[in-house]
């Protein structure tokens, strides 16, 4: 009997040693993790564009945390963050993989829509699809709500082929933090997104203006090179301006000038980017068109704006016309100086117009050469 007793008790001793050694590791893995949690959150701090910021929480973190893929599935409905992201100069928003923005979190996360804290445990295929996609083997994850005010803004997603890696015993406060965290981080680089981006807009019109235009086209040009399709560009000039100036007056003119931008706008493709060049001067850029493309736009455009007499100061309307000019690029494979391209497009395009005007104005004149 007192060896059963014996034999118990150090099976008893092995099993707490056991427990014991199963608790350090665990105790190591979350001072571990602490650790790595406060240093990325400074490289989040310390993130200067949305871009940036965007990079660092996915392959700053996979990288870090040693995981084996890393996902943020952000709240986007009105499609605001997507088109800050583009703002910026030689940012192709595809190329950040593991970036998703969703028109409503629930639609890639069902389970997002009570997730008030970090949820760990096995990936499930079923459940966890959509915000792994192209995971699909066994392991574990952590799901990190990225609350604002009591609104969830997104999910941080980690993953891991160790199905010990994230279970629901681990300590998830640090990781609590680290969406918190990351939330005020995003919403400060959005804010500070929407103030550079205010600075790309003509106050007159709500078009965008030069600068932002010289800087998409020099990011459609390094995409149309990479997918080896041209990129047109229209130069568009109201018809004796001047006359409507000195006849109506000045707020007569901002008046058609906001017209004529808003009509415009009607006509343009959805890809397509428009912008008040300077004065009475307007420019569009259609990815992925060439000059017929550009003819197209260009006629449904002076047809929109000539064929509906615009209302000036009260009771007056004027017919107003336009000169349009059009031209393309396709830049070769060597090229890596899309600014001196956009240049030479923005210059072909402009001397189409000005052969538009001197035709007569109220027309079209394209370029026949695309622009290398």
């Amino acid at each position: 009997m007192a060896e059963d007793r014996s034999r118990a008790l150090d099976q008893e001793n092995e099993r707490l040693r056991a427990r014991l050694r199963e608790l350090t590791e665990e105790v190591s893995r979350n001072e571990a993790l602490f650790r790595k949690t406060q240093e990325r959150e400074l490289e989040l701090l310390r993130a200067g564009s949305l871009a940036q910021l965007l990079e660092r929480l996915i392959h700053g973190l996979r990288q870090s945390y040693q995981l084996d893929a890393v996902t943020l599935h952000l709240n986007d409905p009105q499609h605001e963050v997507r088109h800050l992201m583009i703002s910026g100069d030689s940012f192709f928003i595809e190329e950040l993989q593991g970036v998703y923005f969703v028109d409503a979190l629930t639609t890639a996360a069902p389970q997002a829509a009570h997730l008030e804290k970090p949820w760990l445990g096995p990936f499930r295929l079923a459940d966890h699809e959509l915000l792994l996609p192209g995971v699909g083997q066994a392991g574990s994850v952590a799901l990190i709500p990225l609350t604002r005010q009591e609104q969830l803004d997104g999910v941080l997603v980690f993953f891991s082929t160790d199905p010990r890696r994230f279970t629901s015993n681990l300590a998830s406060d640090f990781l609590a933090h680290l969406g918190v965290v990351s939330a005020i981080c995003i919403e400060n680089a959005v804010n500070r997104a929407r103030l550079v981006r205010s600075g790309f807009t003509d106050f007159l019109t709500g078009f965008h203006n030069r600068r932002y235009l010289h800087a998409r086209l020099r990011e459609e040009l390094a995409r149309a090179q990479r997918a080896k399709q041209p990129v047109a560009c229209l130069m568009i000039d109201v018809d004796h301006f001047k006359r409507i100036n000195d006849q109506y007056g000045h707020l007569a003119g901002d008046a058609v000038l906001r017209e004529v931008a808003q009509r415009i706008d009607a006509e343009m493709r959805v890809s397509d980017t428009g912008a008040r060049f300077g004065g009475d001067e307007f420019a569009i850029v259609l990815p992925q068109g060439n000059v017929a493309d550009g003819e197209r736009v260009a006629a449904r455009v002076l047809d929109a704006v000539r064929n509906q007499p615009v209302s000036i100061s009260g009771h007056a309307a004027e017919t107003v016309t336009l000169s349009i000019g059009v031209a393309a690029a396709a830049p070769d494979q060597g090229t890596r100086d899309y600014k001196v391209v956009a240049d030479r497009l923005i210059a072909d395009a402009d001397a189409a117009l000005y052969r538009a005007k001197s035709a007569g104005r109220n027309r079209i004149a394209a370029s026949k050469n695309v622009v290398k």
